[in-house]
Parts: structure tokens; sequence; C-alpha cells
């Protein structure tokens, strides 16, 4: 299921894994980290419920989206865990080196992911690594 899910079964999905969670239930490998994910963000936990399934959060109302944000961490924690791109989790470590803050270096890989995503659907083409990547060269060099 969670290989492709609908964005309504991956809603569920962390709402249910949310609910186990507050319930003290065992937890799956996946639903483990997205309560990490969950517990770094108590300012999403007001809308993990059914009643938000189907709520939109256009970003031309400044509104971020809750749900869309738990999936950028969990696609992170995932290419970290494998290393791909290859070479994306040496720039998180120094990231999180130069900040000394692991949820900010997440953001920013957050941040350069969306970028990524962004121009393949702006230019309808399939999502370019080295877009990610460079973005976080970029903001490796900044900092530095």
């Amino acid at each position: 299921m969670l290989f492709n899910p609908s964005r309504d079964q991956a809603r569920r999905f962390f709402i249910t894994s949310w609910q186990k969670h507050q319930q003290g239930l065992a937890l799956a490998d996946l639903e483990a980290i997205v309560i990490d994910v969950l517990i770094a963000h108590p300012e999403y936990h007001q809308y993990l419920s059914e009643e938000y399934i189907d709520r939109d959060w256009p970003p031309e109302h400044g509104d971020s989206n809750p749900f869309l944000h738990i999936s950028l961490h969990l696609a992170i924690a995932e290419q970290l865990s494998i290393d791909q791109p290859a070479g994306v989790r040496q720039l998180y470590t120094q990231l999180h080196a130069q900040y000394g803050d692991a949820h900010k270096a997440l953001h920013d890989m957050l941040e350069c992911l969306g970028e990524m995503i962004w121009q393949a659907q702006r230019h309808n083409t399939a999502p370019d690594p080295n877009i990610y990547l460079n973005g976080l060269r970029a903001r490796v060099k900044l900092s530095r």
C-alpha cells in the first residue's frame, strides 16, 4: 500500500500511526519514523484526524501542507538510509555539522528537494537529482 499510496491513504497512515503512538501500541518501522517526524513537529498534531483528510493547503494562501511536509521528511529519511541520490548522506552530514542541529539540516534538505520537485512539475520532466544535490552543495558552501 505505501509504495504508491493515494493522498488519502498516506494521510490516513500518518493519522493511524499517531493514534497508535498515543495509545502506546507497537509501531511498525515506518510508523516509528513517522512518529519521530511528528514529535519534531508539534504544530502538526492538530491536523492528525480524519477531518483533515480532504483539506487542501494552497501555497498561494501562504499555507504549509503538514502532510506534504511529513512526506518529504520520510523521503529524505529513505534517501539517507540508502545514500540515494549518491552523496546525499555526506551532504546531510556536512549540513548537520555546520548547523549543529539535525532538524535544521533536514529542513534545508526539504527546501532543496521541494525545489527539485517544483522544477520537474514546472517543466513536465522527471525530477533531476542534480538540482537537489547542487542546492545542498550551495547551502554547505554558503555557511562555511
